[in-house]
């Protein structure tokens, strides 16, 4: 392609023109021009169907755009990974990654350079070309890091959740998901000078996750992906850009800092469309009053033509003010649900066995562990989906249980649409709200309309998810639930189950969705479980503390799931602690709030005299109520500032 831009210090290595895309009469791009500098890490965003996996597409070759142009400088390399699955032949693991690496046509030309020189005779002119040829060769391979080659692979095998072994056996021999890991770390090990990455999380377990964040903070060039994972941008991504209507805004800035950004711009450019709707009403009102007055002909024209040449400012707020709730919890007995020495094989392999857990009345539980753990399989168990090859399951007095997994797709009617699934479930909950929820969960318009048939898996497992949150439970098992959501979507579940009343066991890959849900972690390794209390990322805090101490897991804490009994003494202890605590702050807040109540109705009171006509012709009784008033006031914010220094007290309170 074209050739690099040098301003200054910087080069721009890739360099966007008037680009335009269209599906059919939906503009995907529009007329797009950007700059992206060398060492840039750019998180592309945007609402599904926004266009950022067909730029990524059109950035990597892979799609001719219909307008405009792409210039890279020749001499740059570019590793991209798509979406869907990659074709990777049916050779061994390592020889793929060699020859994606370009070790395997350097190691022929070596082959190749040697058989001659053992051909010729020696003192020959010829000799003395070829092991020129050699050294020449050998030179440039070690330059490529071809003798460490095998070792970084064997390395980013093990980052990306491969066992020992792997790297032997035939590709075809791994499922959709672990050949997408295979063509990851082909693309890792390639070091190439831009990474376009399309979703590169999708089939990782949050520990490959982890390590592959660690090797792209390493990587030194270009990097534009685009991810439904927000912890994964957070971590990536120094600048964002976001797509929508065809268009790109850039932010020279991390994810966090965007989302303040975009709300404060959103903010305006509402205000500025209220402040253009508000102008054209008035223009059309003149236009209306004065269509048919020939005295007011050449300013009716002018006005018309005002509203023709007016650029109409737009902007997409998806599911803005949107809230999704579950239906009320009935409350069950304090035991959920509890299993006792819990084991499953699928032929000679044993997932695990001898499993002991309880789950609790109010716990947010997340169960973690690498790809083929068990997760999958413990909750098909504990949901009683399946049986256990031995051990027991017990729900608790009460227990409501919902469980969703990509399987739950299944017991969709396919012969029924997507809004005859919908009323099929929560009668409480209005038709235009479960309208407004089916939109939430991208179906909109003549969506609903469609057969389940003839729905996606993604868009099945959405109608799943959409009917167990309008189920009646108050235990939800969850596996793997925001897979298909996109990440307003993902925002807006997230708050609905930070607000669910009853008991709760995820599996998840999303990060982020954890942290802020989750008060327990259970990790499944080895065929064990392990407890740690906190959040994901305490979670992860702790067992890196254990690895630079070089502690062996088995025996620190967190230790097996078991001695139940001391735990509920333990827990009871602490909220009979929290409740004494918070009893003697809430004893000290009710007055307070009665006063304000109060004082707020009184200077209420005050305020509708002082309307009173009559009233304001007499100085006196006005100078005697603004006095009155006036020390209301002072009082009021006296009782104010009491009532949030409780409030804040009894907030900490945890």
């Amino acid at each position: 392609m074209g050739c690099a831009l040098f301003y200054g210090m910087v080069f721009n290595l890739i360099h966007i023109k008037n680009l335009s895309m269209n599906f059919g009469e939906k503009v995907i791009i529009k007329n797009l021009n950007w700059l992206i500098t060398e060492n840039s890490r750019v998180g592309l965003v945007g609402d599904n169907g926004t266009g950022k996996t067909t730029l990524l597409r059109i950035l990597a070759g892979k799609t001719e755009p219909e307008g405009g142009s792409v210039e890279i400088p020749s001499r740059m390399t570019i590793g991209y990974l798509p979406q869907d699955l990659i074709e990777l032949g049916e050779g061994r693991v390592m020889d793929f990654l060699r020859e994606s690496a370009g070790i395997s046509s350097v190691l022929d030309k070596l082959s190749a350079v040697e058989a001659c020189i053992s051909s010729i005779p020696d003192g020959s002119r010829e000799l003395a070309r070829y092991l020129a040829e050699h050294e020449e060769i050998e030179r440039n391979f070690a330059h490529m890091g071809g003798y460490e080659f095998d070792s970084i692979a064997l390395r980013v095998l093990k980052g990306l959740g491969f066992a020992s072994g792997d790297h032997n056996r035939l590709c075809g021999e791994f499922s959709g998901g672990w050949r997408m890991r295979i063509a990851l770390a082909a693309i890792l090990l390639r070091k190439p000078d831009i990474l376009l990455l399309d979703e590169p999380t999708n089939h990782l377990d949050t520990e490959s996750m982890e390590w592959m964040e660690g090797w792209l903070k390493g990587h030194r060039g270009v990097m534009v992906f685009v991810s439904h994972d927000r912890r994964f941008i957070d971590h990536m991504a120094t600048e964002i850009a976001d797509m929508a209507r065809g268009e790109i805004t850039h932010y020279s800035m991390g994810y966090e800092q965007y989302l303040i950004e975009r709300a404060a711009a959103r903010e305006r450019l509402e205000r500025v469309i209220e402040d253009q709707r508000e102008r054209i009403e008035q223009i059309q009102h003149f236009i209306d009053r004065f269509r048919y007055k020939s005295s007011k002909a050449t300013q009716v024209q002018s006005r018309i033509k005002q509203l023709e040449k007016m650029e109409i400012y737009e902007t997409d707020t998806p599911n803005r003010g949107i809230k999704i709730k579950f239906p009320e919890a009935s409350r069950s007995g304090y035991d959920v649900i509890s299993a006792q020495s819990l084991s499953k094989s699928y032929g000679n392999i044993s997932v695990f066995s001898g499993l002991d857990i309880e789950i609790h009345r109010g716990e947010r539980v997340a169960l973690v562990g690498v790809n083929g753990a068990g997760k999958s399989t413990l909750l098909r168990l504990l949901s009683g989906t399946e049986a256990p090859d031995s051990g027991s399951v017990k729900r608790g007095h009460n227990v409501r249980m919902a469980y969703f997994s990509q399987e739950s797709a299944q017991n969709l009617n396919y012969s029924h649409t997507v809004w005859e699934e919908a009323c099929r479930t929560g009668p409480s909950v209005t038709e235009a709200d479960k309208r407004s929820l089916l939109g939430t969960f991208l179906f909109s318009g003549d969506d609903i309309k469609k057969t389940i048939r003839v729905l996606s898996g993604g868009e099945k497992s959405r109608v799943a998810l959409f009917k167990l949150l309008l189920s009646d439970s108050n235990f939800l098992i969850l596996d793997e639930p925001t897979n298909h959501l996109d990440m307003n979507t993902r925002e807006i579940f997230q708050q609905a189950l930070t607000q669910y009343g009853g008991t709760l066991l995820i599996v998840s890959h999303d990060r982020f969705f954890l942290d802020n849900l989750i008060q327990r972690v259970i990790e499944i390794r080895g065929g064990r479980l392990y407890n740690y209390l906190g959040n994901y990322s305490r979670f992860i805090e702790r067992r890196e503390e254990m690895a630079r101490a070089s502690e062996p897991m088995e025996r620190c804490e967190p230790v097996p799931v078991v001695d139940q009994k001391e735990k509920r003494r333990q827990e009871a202890g602490e909220r009979n602690r929290i409740y004494r605590e918070r009893k003697v702050l809430i004893d000290q807040i009710e007055p307070q709030e009665a006063e304000i109540e109060r004082f707020e109705s009184r200077r209420d009171e005050i305020d509708m005299k002082l309307c009173d006509p009559e009233l304001l012709a007499d100085s006196a009784s006005v100078q005697k109520l603004m006095i009155e008033r006036k020390s209301i006031e002072d009082s009021l914010a006296r009782a104010y500032e009491t009532w949030e220094i409780l409030s804040a007290s009894l907030e900490k309170i945890k």
